[in-house]
């Protein structure tokens, strides 16, 4: 396991640190790869002391105030909503389950925007009064998506994915309200629905990872159980598996990583239900593999969705979520053709 592991986080890794110094460099100014190596590593303690400054100071005043607080805050929203999917299709036991196709996404959206509405993003806990509503919002959406598509006691795919859909359009609706009976937020408010990680500094980087951190390790922590899991609800009771506990453990802190990443970035959709899948067909169904590693992969996708947001038609601005879902929505629709074939397989 460790060397399995060990091979594939090293080459996302590399991969990561790629795209990082890559992107970093892309922008109305170009930069230098090697230059943009070097002012990172000249910001790190111990290493930097040894490298004296040989590039343009512009390069990095443009590297440490603008563009790496908002490529650090992509790898972080990338990387929670990947784990919060991956913790919704373990717990679920369904690939199509992620915070954006089972409403989370919009709910934690409604939160935000009501306290943009209201103008009291920073009146309860300060910065963290955002995320905490957002949660709440989120929490919420989940259970009335589950409680939409139980029946009898289960929770079947179709039902699901139809619950979430209604829960997505209503909620929906209510942000697009507030947006118009807004005048002084509405462009503060559209940013919630599209999705965005423009003028967003060092502050927001800092509020993110702390949730990130304990959601994620929370998540892996449990990567065993949901390998019980997936043999059945009943089988993983026998070996030992507090099933309502796990579920309902891991369905709020992947809500928390949802709310957490939303009320950064606003609705951003498919990257947990993209970059889980796409881990699973390389590395296999091992939730040990699979969290982690769907954690790098969301960082670097999420950056490199943000670099083509930023850049495609610059001056001009691509909302990040229309981006996202230019690649989720036929990979969505791949996944529901697929499982309606095996279904076909299965019934003849």
């Amino acid at each position: 396991m460790s060397k399995k592991l060990a091979g594939y986080g090293g080459i996302g890794i590399v991969l990561l640190v790629l795209t990082l110094l890559i992107c970093l460099g892309i922008g109305s100014v170009a930069l230098p790869v090697k230059d943009i190596a070097l002012i990172v590593l000249h910001r790190l303690p111990w290493i930097g002391d040894a490298i004296h400054p040989t590039w343009n100071p512009s390069f990095e005043q443009i590297i440490i105030k603008v563009r790496l607080p908002r490529v650090l805050l992509g790898m972080l929203v990338g990387a929670a909503l990947a784990v919060a999917g991956s913790g919704f299709q373990g717990v679920l036991r369904n690939p199509l389950a992620d915070p954006f196709t089972l409403g989370v996404s919009s709910g934690s959206a409604v939160g935000a925007s009501i306290l943009i509405y209201f103008g009291m993003q920073y009146s309860l806990i300060g910065a963290w009064t955002l995320p905490a509503l957002a949660f709440v919002t989120g929490s919420v959406t989940l259970w009335g998506v589950m409680a939409l598509a139980r029946e009898g006691g289960k929770i079947p795919t179709n039902s699901l994915i139809l619950s979430g859909v209604v829960m997505q359009s209503f909620l929906g609706a209510i942000v697009s309200f507030l947006t118009a009976m807004s005048k002084q937020t509405v462009n503060e408010i559209l940013y919630w629905t599209m999705g965005s990680l423009s003028l967003r500094g060092w502050s927001y980087t800092a509020i993110l990872l702390p949730y990130f951190l304990v959601g994620f390790l929370f998540i892996w922590s449990r990567a065993r159980s949901l390998n019980l899991l997936s043999l059945g609800e009943r089988q993983a009771a026998h070996l030992g598996v507090n099933v309502e506990g796990l579920k309902m453990m891991v369905l709020l802190v992947s809500t928390l990583l949802t709310a957490a990443a939303v009320s950064m970035a606003g609705v951003i959709g498919f990257v947990g239900l993209v970059i889980p899948h796409v881990i699973r067909l390389i590395a296999g169904p091992d939730y040990r593999y699979i969290v982690p590693l769907s954690a790098i992969g969301g960082g670097i996708f999420m950056v490199w969705a943000d670099t083509l947001a930023r850049s495609v038609l610059a001056p001009t601005e691509i909302p990040l979520g229309v981006v996202t879902a230019f690649v989720g929505a036929p990979f969505f629709g791949y996944l529901l053709y697929r499982n309606k074939k095996q279904r076909r397989g299965i019934s003849s």
